[in-house]
């Protein structure tokens, strides 16, 4: 038992001590020649850092941008009424606009469809005292609206299912109202003209940020009234529905319910609507989960192309690791025939070029590293790029190291090749 471990083991332990022997030997050379090292790694250096940044910022970009859609709402879905190109001449704008009896239809019946609101928005002008703002968007909802966009008040109530169905002339407004309008800090139980109109304000909504990507962050006067009002007042406004998707669940994605909930509101307009057979539909639908889908998808496809492109700069320094290691082949000619005289073996030689290449591109990998995670940390504190989420993933920095490493083998096997066949004889003779 003794013998047969022995036998198995004492290849696996020359091997272990070969490949120290190598490894030292390997650093020792890079020691030796410094700057000629640093110079012959410069590409894997860059083109390492490069995969590192590159990836790290693309990141970055990624997670501000599904940051911007979880602000504006990753849930929703919009629903509006369209004229189809083919029926231009027999149907108008009016005979496709959303109606409430829709918006309850598809909250009823849609399974997929947590709550949902119909929206009507027109201009108007807004009047306080002595204080005059035109052109103050005006929006009719319902009291859904607060959930789906996760807007609440500071002061005052937020609007009720009262306030629609008795048409109450009451509004919400929000901060830059307060401050356009001259309002006092907490102007509840105040009174605005709204066009010839007078509305009580019932309560001032929280700041919501737009998102920069979605209009920009500049605030605006907003005032909000019960949708049943503004259709009161302009009966001919343009209506749309802004729903709310289930949560994801168990084993149902966001894009699961995002399919089913197109697929129910279609079904349900279209028998509403008397829409069968090859008829087109008479309304749109567009869901954010959607978008979010395709720019996961271009973003993937960004970043192989990205990543493919700077891992040629890998490539040529690859190059270069060849040709500095058939120099150093041509220099230590001698010292090659000097071991095989003593009996190095073929492999031994073959082995300690080949490391030595390995090694040298591993340096130059692990200096590329530091270089891309300092340049990923300056994204941090770039002005007006918003990359904060600027990280770089794990998978990157085994796959630049493992790159580096596949690069020494490749590149170094040629020369490692041409040091382990040379004669030892005329090695020896070489000046």
């Amino acid at each position: 038992m003794i013998r047969f471990f022995g036998f198995v083991f004492a290849p696996v332990a020359w091997f272990v001590r070969i490949f120290i022997q190598t490894v030292l030997l390997a650093l020792g050379q890079v020691w030796a020649n410094k700057v000629r090292s640093i110079l012959t790694a410069l590409g894997i250096i860059i083109g390492t850092g490069s995969v590192i940044a590159v990836v790290g910022g693309l990141t970055g970009m990624k997670n501000f941008v599904l940051g911007e859609f979880e602000t504006f709402g990753a849930r929703k879905m919009w629903v509006w009424g369209q004229v189809p190109d083919s029926k231009r001449s027999t149907l108008s704008w009016e005979d496709v606009r959303m109606s409430t009896y829709e918006a309850e239809l598809i909250l009823d019946k849609a399974s997929s469809i947590s709550t949902l609101t119909p929206i009507c928005s027109t201009s108007e002008e807004i009047s306080f005292g002595k204080k005059t703002k035109r052109g103050v968007s005006v929006r009719g909802i319902w009291p859904a609206w607060h959930e789906i966009e996760d807007r609440g008040v500071i002061y005052g109530r937020p609007l009720s299912k009262i306030d629609v169905e008795e048409k109450r002339q009451v509004c919400l407004i929000n901060e830059a109202a307060i401050e356009e309008l001259n309002l006092d800090r907490d102007p509840t139980g105040d009174f605005l003209l709204v066009g010839n109109r007078r509305f009580l304000i019932i309560g001032v909504l929280e700041t919501k940020e737009a998102s920069v990507m979605f209009g920009g962050n500049a605030a605006r006067s907003e005032l909000y009234i019960p949708f049943e009002t503004s259709k009161m007042m302009n009966p001919y406004t343009w209506t749309y529905f802004v729903v709310q998707l289930d949560e994801p669940s168990g084993d149902r994605t966001m894009d699961d319910i995002a399919a089913d909930a197109r697929a129910e509101v279609r079904f349900l307009l279209r028998t509403h609507r008397g829409l069968s057979g090859d008829d087109e539909d008479t309304f749109g639908i567009e869901v954010m989960a959607n978008h979010i889908e395709q720019f996961m998808q271009v973003a993937g496809v960004i970043g192989m192309i990205a990543t493919a492109v700077v891992s040629i700069s890998l490539l040529v320094g690859g190059i270069g690791i060849m040709n500095i290691m058939l120099v150093s082949v041509s220099e230590r000619t001698r010292e090659i025939g000097l071991r095989k005289a003593v009996g190095a073996r073929p492999l031994v030689v073959l082995v300690q070029f080949l490391v030595e290449a390995v090694i040298l591109c591993l340096i130059g990998g692990l200096i590329g590293l530091a270089a891309g995670f300092g340049l990923v940390t300056a994204l941090h504190y770039a002005p007006n790029m918003r990359l904060d989420g600027a990280t770089v993933p794990p998978w990157a920095v085994t796959l630049s190291l493992g790159f580096s490493a596949a690069v020494g083998v490749i590149f170094g096997m040629l020369p490692a090749i041409k040091a382990a066949r040379l004669n030892p004889i005329d090695a020896l003779r070489h000046e």
